[in-house]
């Protein structure tokens, strides 16, 4: 394993995350649910930001990607 294929999993993991989050909000009636989905929806696109540019950066810098 690398830290590279680690964040690769970890993306795809939140990006099911974030789905169900969606589906919960749309599922549920109650306001302050649907509400508190809606911002864990939000939190967890801010963490995929972060792990998308994490995951640039190696993939940019990684010596193994670099033609010599």
């Amino acid at each position: 394993m690398t830290v590279q294929s680690d964040l690769e999993k970890v993306i795809a993991y939140c990006e099911a995350v974030k789905g169900n989050y969606a589906i919960m909000a749309q599922s549920t009636e109650e306001q302050q649910a649907k509400d508190m989905f809606n911002s864990m929806k939000t939190d967890i696109e801010k963490h995929m930001e972060f792990l998308n540019k994490r995951l640039e950066y190696l993939t940019e810098n990684n010596e193994l990607n670099k033609n010599n």
